[in-house]
């Protein structure tokens, strides 16, 4: 055995990087020994997968044992890095598509039947945020029916394959629903966004009572201020983003990483007994309950 105490200063200190790098050694060859979040032999369609909040759970949805199909609109190089670090397109497809009608949501259902041969779990995150703030009389008619289109009819339309799909299959399913904590509370100039995240809760609670007796489990996540692309806008304006974390108990943003978990755990037996829940993760900006 060797003793640290008998050696020089300079040998003692070679001494305990060598044993410090021998015990997490050890430790990384461990086998698991916690509480597993499983998705082994499920096949999964995540919309907006191709970075955020999105990407995080394409992540851990394969590193959990799933097989996902996700749909990108513009950002192909990042979606083909993500099908790469997830292990190819034996794990892991990307499809371009832009969601703002509800048949553009079926088409990703009926592509990840062909690549997977089933639906076991769908994933509604993709969404966007006009950053310009827009008083009510002054948002165009454009703005109104772009941002419902693309955050609540083409989420209908995954809904309705989705579950049509699984209702086929007989096994079950689950499906999440990305909402907001602006679907909550209301946002102030942004009422296309709040209007549409809003419906998007009142949706999971009708369809999780709708469809328990299919053991469809239907969910949502309402995450508050995010670290993602869509965010960024906001958060980099120094005037805007010390207004933002003034709001927040935490003091900070969300990590893509901290909503993904909880998307995961939804769809894993652990949330067996959990559904037309809405889950709030957003430093405790907004309390509900």
């Amino acid at each position: 055995m060797l003793r640290v105490g008998s050696l020089s200063r300079e040998n003692r200190a070679k001494a305990i990087r060598l044993r410090t790098w021998f015990v997490f050694r050890i430790v990384d060859r461990m086998p698991e020994t916690g509480v597993v979040l499983s998705l082994k032999g499920r096949v999964a369609v995540v919309t907006g997968g191709s970075r955020g909040i999105g990407a995080a759970v394409v992540r851990m949805f394969v590193a959990a044992g799933a097989h996902v199909l996700f749909n990108y609109n513009k950002a192909r190089a990042d979606a083909d890095r993500l099908v790469l670090e997830c292990g190819g397109e034996k794990r892991c497809v990307a499809v371009q598509a832009e969601l703002s009608s509800s048949e553009a949501s079926g088409a990703l259902v009926a592509a990840a039947v062909k690549h997977f041969g089933k639906v076991d779990i769908v994933v509604g995150n993709h969404g966007v945020w006009p950053p310009q703030d827009a008083p009510v009389d002054r948002m165009s008619d454009d703005q109104w029916r772009s941002t419902l289109a693309i955050n609540l009819d083409s989420v209908f339309g995954l809904v309705k394959h989705g579950v049509a799909q699984m209702k086929k299959q007989a096994s079950g399913g689950h499906v999440v629903l990305i909402s907001s904590t602006a679907g909550q509370r209301g946002e102030a100039f942004h009422c296309d966004y709040a209007a549409s995240k809003g419906a998007i809760i009142s949706m999971v609670k009708g369809l999780s009572t709708e469809l328990a007796r299919d053991r469809i489990y239907v969910n949502c996540v309402a995450p508050g201020w995010v670290e993602t692309d869509m965010a960024a806008p906001a958060l980099q304006d120094a005037e805007i983003s010390k207004r933002v974390y003034g709001t927040i108990p935490l003091g900070r943003a969300g990590k893509p990483e901290e909503i993904a978990a909880m998307v995961l755990f939804l769809c894993t037996a652990h949330a067996g007994f959990i559904t037309g829940e809405i889950v709030n993760i957003n430093g405790g900006a907004v309390l509900t309950g």
